[in-house]
């Protein structure tokens, strides 16, 4: 039996600055209104209790926290550790700040799209290692705690076999690595049988190869770990007893004094099979010694707790063969490497030049960009190895190789313009001072280093500082203080940024003239104006603002994706971009696009498809409340819209269903019932759409036959293979029409026929028998005024195919001044007596009504003296159909139509 795929009890993702909970929080509840997370998983944001708390101690906290929000709902007065036993938790851990990405390494978006989400939305790093944990890591696994970082990309191919039979303790995951790339991480040292005897953080190279397998490579610490439920309840119970008190929000609260501990060199090392208890509680393991400089005592202490309470659980490791890792590093070339890795994969997903993005001319993207969530409007060229996310820019433009271009509004493109753009980082940021939020600009270079020392080979903007001085008039005093030691002076504290000026706006402008194109004024303006450090700016960052405003972007650039989809007809269902809009509250603007579409569209098929998505929207703002979608919609107080699109006034019945729809939308039940009406509005557009066949029959004159000579059409039934209905509006506006089907006999004989003969009565004479010769039904007509064919287009009236068979075949006009004697004695100099009839019992699935259209079409028109070709014979029976209102799949229609004019 297959494993399941994990069902989380609880996530926790943890975060520095308190500031970002509620943002982060918002952006968990999307995720699981869009079904990426289960409807029962409780979210829980957690602000770390003290900054530099370590991984440790965000783990710690955490686990109390969930373990806190199981207890309240088990119905527990205090903390208790019972409620591990069952629970399947995640915690995740956004780690610190990442340079470019405003939102941090967890939220920075990947160049993938998910067509197969039933919500489409921005994939972030957050979103591929949940992928993976529930889907990939997970699965099968007993209950327990999963820790993941999210500083790595992290990808697993295919589901990994880990042997859960019996498992207690605690397991690490991991994956190969170079010894190359070991240098710079971290590795695990481990027996034949898989358990760690040893974490070697930056080791030697000799280190490093103690942990290498017989291919070559070394198993790299990932930053997946796992404890079981018996060994989170060890670790709980660890959180009231000091120092390890002083790692929680509640010990805090009691006045401990805050320690640092990490995760895997003060947790996971003292359950390494290889460790003592001297060396792991003094801090002689590999990597791990040194690592705390204040309150050596204290986290001697809190180690000696942990090895009492978890040395007794063993660690093994479980490595992935086919798993890759990447440490998001603060390298730029590092990140925009990443961003445009064509040949490989950060995700579960396949890279996407182009995701989630309107490109306006996609031919000036060279081999290597990546563009996410943007609008490039105008000739925007981009050079290889170069990545736009979240921005709005006008052409025309050209963007080096090299290059980031992050958070750029359509004012900056004309700053843009005036630049060598080459090898550069060019950010906008959200901030808030105090109240009042702020945009700003910063600038950096592709291969800057952000903590080397100025003065000791230090670069900016791929240059050294000195020749960056020179250029631009700037001096050292201008951005660093006088009391900041030389060897201290880098990148990361120099206030080079402006934030605000006093009487005029901020611009793009006012960090690119750094790159050599000074104008008049422009090192006196920059003086003047208040300028932050990189430093200091990551305190002021708005988080929430950041990602409203990449939601923003991405429904702006949804609104042309829209567009497109719809007016060139492409197969592409847009249900997932409905429910996304709904979800984060963009349903209005998604529905003012469609009004637009609708009104505007020549072709009434697009009004009809634009229609149904508003139907689409209107059910998903119900949330699955108000009813069934399917009922009743002739509401009088929708008549006049419906009247306009009836006579053809698609802008004037739009605006009509707009202002209506607005009456509607104050519950669920009311909106269900909107979006039936909706769909009877589509309905009367789809049939003005089909019956626009009849400009595509073309029919000729032939020879008029005697009169009482017989024309006979027979017809097989037929039977679907595969796509039945596939090819029916509104189904085939967005999916086309791919029916497979056969001919068949019944009984040795072709069962369904019809045949048509002159007479020289001026009337029409009706015969139609239907049914098995054991429940035969015969139907007799004679209609001798225009009067007796006013009810042609009601499906269920006596006779009514036959009725509107001479009509849609021109030989009789209805309505006219003219009577039918004399119309019939004019044109045919008599009338028509028109046989039907079907061996097929009534529903019987076998296509029988519109074959029999067919045949009746082709009867009447040869025995009228007409000549018509098998396209139109197909184009008339459409129109037929929707004459009658039924709407049959056009693959009956065709069948009906080739059988007739083979016969």
């Amino acid at each position: 039996m297959a494993p399941k795929t994990v069902e989380w009890t609880v996530i926790v993702l943890t975060c520095q600055h308190k500031d970002s909970v509620c943002a982060f929080q918002k952006e968990l509840e999307i995720r699981q209104r869009r079904g990426a997370l289960g409807p029962r998983t409780i979210l829980l944001t957690v602000e770390d209790p003290t900054a530099h708390v370590g991984s440790g101690g965000a783990t710690l906290n955490a686990l109390l926290v969930a373990a806190e929000h199981l207890s309240a709902r088990a119905g527990y007065t205090v903390v208790t550790s019972d409620v591990l036993q069952e629970a399947w938790i995640l915690i995740l851990h956004m780690g610190r700040d990442f340079p470019f990405d405003d939102c941090g390494r967890a939220f920075t978006c990947l160049p993938v799209e998910d067509p197969s989400a039933p919500a489409e939305a921005l994939v972030c790093n957050l979103d591929s290692l949940l992928w993976t944990m529930t889907h990939q890591l997970c699965k099968g696994s007993p209950p327990g705690v999963w820790v993941c970082s999210t500083d790595m990309l992290l990808t697993v191919p295919s589901a990994p076999e880990i042997n859960w039979d019996g498992f207690q303790g605690a397991k690490v995951i991991s994956v190969p690595g170079t010894v190359l790339y070991a240098r710079n991480h971290g590795v695990y040292l481990t027996t034949q049988q898989g358990l760690v005897c040893d974490i070697i953080y930056r080791g030697s190279e000799a280190q490093i190869q103690q942990c290498a397998r017989p291919d070559g490579k070394v198993p790299l610490v990932s930053g997946v770990v796992f404890f079981s439920s018996e060994t989170a309840e060890q670790l709980l119970a660890t959180h009231v007893i000091p120092p390890l008190d002083a790692c929680t929000y509640m010990g805090l609260d009691s006045g401990a004094q805050p320690i640092q501990l990490s995760l895997f060199f003060d947790i996971m090392l003292c359950m390494a099979e290889g460790m003592t208890e001297e060396d792991f509680v003094n801090g002689r393991a590999h990597g791990a010694g040194g690592s705390h400089t204040k309150g050596a005592v204290g986290v001697k202490s809190a180690r000696s707790v942990l090895w009492k309470a978890l040395h007794a659980f063993p660690l093994s490791m479980a490595c992935l063969p086919d798993g890759s890792y990447d440490y998001m590093t603060m390298a730029a070339s590092d990140h925009i490497h990443n961003l445009t890795l064509c040949t490989g994969s950060i995700s579960h997903l396949p890279f996407c030049r182009v995701a989630h993005s309107h490109v306006a001319q996609p031919q000036l993207l060279e081999d290597g960009s990546s563009i996410t969530n943007s609008l490039l409007e105008g000739a925007v060229q981009l050079g290889p190895w170069s990545v736009i996310q979240h921005c709005h820019l006008q052409g025309p433009l050209k963007i080096g190789s090299g290059c980031l271009l992050t958070g750029l509004d359509m004012a900056s493109s004309l700053a843009l313009q005036s630049c060598q753009l080459q090898n550069i980082v060019i950010q906008g940021h959200c901030i808030r001072l105090q109240d009042m939020p702020c945009k700003m600009f910063t600038l950096t270079g592709h291969h800057d280093d952000w903590q080397s020392p100025a003065g000791d080979g230090g670069i900016y903007l791929n240059v050294p500082w000195a020749e960056f001085f020179h250029r631009t008039g700037i001096r050292e005093g201008d951005i660093w203080d006088p009391d900041t030691p030389q060897g201290s002076r880098c990148l990361l504290n120099a206030r080079l940024f402006p934030v605000l000026h006093a009487c005029e706006p901020l611009r793009a402008w006012d960090v690119l003239w750094f790159l050599g194109s000074q104008t008049r004024g422009q090192l006196q303006r920059w003086r003047a104006s208040w300028r932050m450090s990189w430093e200091e700016l990551l305190t002021c960052l708005d988080q929430a603002a950041e990602l409203e405003s990449r939601r923003a972007l991405f429904f702006l650039q949804a609104k042309y994706k829209l567009r497109s989809v719809l007016l060139e007809h492409q197969d592409c269902s847009l249900l997932p971009l409905i429910r996304s809009a709904v979800h984060e509250g963009y349903q209005e603007a998604m529905l003012s696009t469609l009004d637009q579409v609708a009104s505007t569209a020549s072709d009434a098929g697009v009004a009809a498809r634009a229609l149904a998505c508003i139907a689409d929207v209107l059910g998903c703002m119900a949330k699955g409340e108000g009813g069934l979608r399917s009922g009743p919609a002739a509401n009088r107080e929708w008549l006049p819209a419906f009247q306009r699109l009836e006579t053809g006034d698609i802008a004037g019945g739009v605006k009509a269903l707009a202002k209506e729809r607005n009456k509607w939308l104050g519950r669920p039940a009311l909106l269900v019932r909107a979006a039936r009406h909706y769909e009877s509005a589509e309905q009367i557009l789809i049939r003005q759409a089909v019956m626009s066949s009849c400009q595509f029959v073309s029919v000729g004159q032939a020879e008029l036959l005697p009169i009482g000579h017989w024309v006979l059409v027979e017809c097989p039934a037929r039977i679907d293979l595969s796509g039945g209905w596939s090819d029916t509006p509104p189904i085939t506006y967005e999916h086309g029409g791919a029916v497979v089907d056969i001919a068949i006999l019944v009984d040795g004989c072709r069962p369904i026929g019809a045949q048509a003969r002159r007479i020289t009565e001026p009337e029409l004479r009706l015969v139609s028998t239907s049914g098995t010769l054991e429940g035969e039904v015969l139907l007799e007509l004679v209609c001798q005024d225009l009067e007796d064919l006013q009810d042609y287009c009601q499906p269920h009236a006596p006779g009514a195919l036959l009725k509107a068979a001479f009509i849609c075949t021109q030989i009789v006009t209805f309505p006219s001044q003219k009577p039918l004697q004399v119309q019939l004695l004019e044109n045919f100099g008599g009338g028509f007596e028109l046989h039907t009839w079907s061996l097929l019992p009534h529903g019987s699935g076998l296509g029988t009504s519109s074959i029999l259209a067919g045949a009746v079409m082709a009867s009447l028109y040869q025995a009228a003296g007409k000549s018509t070709s098998t396209e139109s014979l197909i184009h008339a029976v459409l129109h037929l159909e929707q004459v009658l209102t039924t709407g049959r799949p056009q693959e009956l229609v065709c069948q009906a139509a080739n059988h007739c004019a083979e016969h």
